[in-house]
Parts: structure tokens; sequence; C-alpha cells
């Protein structure tokens, strides 16, 4: 049993009450997730800004969801795995592209596939990014730009994903048809 209560907008700390019912207005509910962050209202706070600006960068709606399913599958977080995919299936992408992801495979598309690698070298090395795969990622076709945007997204899902898995965030129901689990 989680110690993290799913608040409601009545039930949360003051602070964090103008915050869900924005997210309840954009989303139409309030997703369980959302009412688990809502415990601490300076991590929803800090990651819905983080995500705002996450999603302001140069890489396209696509590019970021495979930085965010790549962040997602290395931190076994099945309920960011399940609202990514839906966001890729809002998007039109290839459902090879998000099975593929979802899976932690190799990519069809040599760029997407460059920047699903380079987002992995930024976890594995926590930043510090051997030449040799920092320009792997730039002879693709990247800028530098991207290469800090992508640690934007990194950042940004980190918290999501361990926030999700320490209050043990359960699936909305919506996103059913979406489940993910860790392979074994």
């Amino acid at each position: 049993m989680s110690v993290f209560t799913a608040h409601t907008p009545e039930t949360a700390p003051a602070a964090a009450r103008p915050t869900m019912v924005g997210v309840q207005r954009k989303f139409g509910h309030l997703p369980e997730a959302v009412a688990r962050m809502a415990e601490s209202p300076e991590l929803l706070k800090g990651f819905l800004t983080a995500s705002a600006t996450f999603e302001s960068t140069d890489l396209d709606p696509v590019e970021r969801e495979v930085v965010v399913l790549t962040v997602a599958t290395r931190n076994e977080c099945h309920v960011c795995v399940a609202m990514h995919t839906a966001t890729l299936t809002r998007h039109g992408a290839d459902a090879a592209l998000t099975a593929a992801l979802r899976a932690g495979a190799p990519l069809a598309d040599p760029r997407l596939e460059a920047l699903r690698r380079f987002t992995v070298a930024v976890l594995d090395h926590r930043g510090a990014v051997p030449d040799g795969e920092l320009h792997a990622f730039l002879d693709a076709g990247w800028r530098p730009r991207h290469a800090l945007d992508v640690v934007l997204g990194v950042g940004t899902y980190t918290i999501s994903t361990f926030a999700n898995r320490l209050t043990d965030a359960p699936l909305d129901p919506a996103l059913a048809g979406y489940a993910w689990e860790p392979a074994a």
C-alpha cells in the first residue's frame, strides 16, 4: 500500500490546488500521477514547468517523444510509457517506431535512432557523453543545441519517472490500452 495520497483539488496542499485545476481543465480529468505528485506542490509545479519548457525546444513532437520514451523505458515507468505511447499515437507516429521505443530496440529511421542512442548515452554516462558518441549524434544531422535539449528532456522525465515509481502511481483507465511492463 502506498503512503502517498491520490489528492483531489479539495484535499491537496493549498499550493498545489491551482496547478491541479489547470491540469484537470487541460486533460478533462486529473491523471492519477498528478494526484500523487500534488503531495509536493513544488515537485508538481517543477515537473510541469520543465515539461512545458521541453515542449518548446527545437525538437519536434515525435523527436521529443523519442527522448521521453527512452527515459521512461530505461527507468521502467509503466505510467510514463503508456502515457507517451498514447501521445505518439495522437501524433500519428508509425506503429513500428512506437513498438521499437517500448522495447528499447533500434529505430528504423537513422536520425531518430541517433537521437535514441544519444539519449541512452546521456543516461548511461550521466551527461559525460564520450566524444565519439556525441559526434555520431551530430553527424546524424543534429546540432549542439539538440544535445542540450536532450539533457532537458532527460532531466524533466527523470523527475516524472522517479516520482511515479516512488508514489506507485497506477495507470489511468483511459491508458489501459497502452499498458506496458518492462521485459523480464
